[in-house]
């Protein structure tokens, strides 16, 4: 893979109603075609990643089905970019925000398929297979697909919290960003994309997209437990619930990131 540094400007807020955009390839992609090997490029928003991103560029570096590893760096002070670059992933450097960064990794990407993971995680070993048989059902183009919520702790206090993360996505249809998002190119267009929002930008993609075009993929992705040891199991989830429903009360992204700090 060889290495890129680009720099992309910031992009404008899109349409609360992105028109669908028709693909040559969402007929093929339905039918469970096009999942062969190295179909999907993996897209990786960075900010001071360096102690959590070498090992997840490595886990996909070894993976037959990523065609490509996109990091988009917003603005690290450490070691991220150098980092990328050495383990051959392609550098996108773009302004702060998640929104903007995975936006912009989407837009670099080459792949049929688009697959979006936070720095700090690891998908777990056997996840190829879970792919290869969710790119290879029948409504694959159709629907998007997440990993289920594991966390890199063996307290009583992390089983609780993905026992209490399945039940959302289960009952509430809401995967967070950090149980990963595979998704073909084309829904991913015709349902808009990431809106360039400093927050919440998974949550206004999945309710874009709908109960009926997600599904599970069957494999765990392992967050890094670090920041709920740091600030409690019960505090962060409970944080991230106001957060949610400042969101769903209409409140902007830009001002519930000034509060979540």
């Amino acid at each position: 893979m060889q290495n890129i540094s680009r720099t992309i400007p910031k992009m404008p807020p899109l349409a609360s109603h992105p028109p669908a955009v028709a693909s040559p390839s969402l007929s093929r992609l339905s039918r469970g075609e096009g999942w062969g090997e190295g179909q999907v490029s993996a897209i990786i928003p960075t900010l001071n990643a360096a102690d959590t991103l070498p090992g997840l560029v490595e886990q996909l570096q070894a993976s037959a089905i990523v065609k490509e590893i996109i990091v988009v760096d917003g603005g690290s002070f450490d070691d991220s970019v150098c980092i990328a670059k050495a383990a051959g992933a392609s550098v996108i450097e773009t302004m702060r925000g998640r929104g903007l960064q995975l936006a912009g990794g989407a837009a670099a990407a080459l792949g049929e398929w688009l697959l979006f993971l936070h720095a700090d995680c690891r998908l777990e070993p056997d996840f190829e297979t879970a792919v290869r048989t969710f790119l290879a059902a029948q409504v694959a183009g159709l629907q998007a697909g997440y990993f289920d919520f594991a966390l890199d702790d063996t307290a009583a206090a992390a089983r609780r919290l993905e026992r209490i993360v399945a039940w959302r996505c289960r009952v509430l249809a809401l995967p967070y960003g950090d149980q990963g998002l595979l998704i073909a190119r084309s829904l991913y267009r015709a349902v808009g994309g990431f809106a360039p929002v400093p927050l919440m930008e998974d949550v206004d993609l999945v309710c874009r997209l709908g109960r009926g075009r997600l599904a599970r993929i069957g494999a765990r992705c392992i967050s890094s437990s670090r920041r709920y040891r740091r600030e409690g199991y019960w505090r962060r989830p409970l944080r991230n619930l106001f957060c949610l429903s400042l969101y769903f009360a209409g409140v902007s992204p830009y001002r519930i990131a000034r509060l979540y700090g």
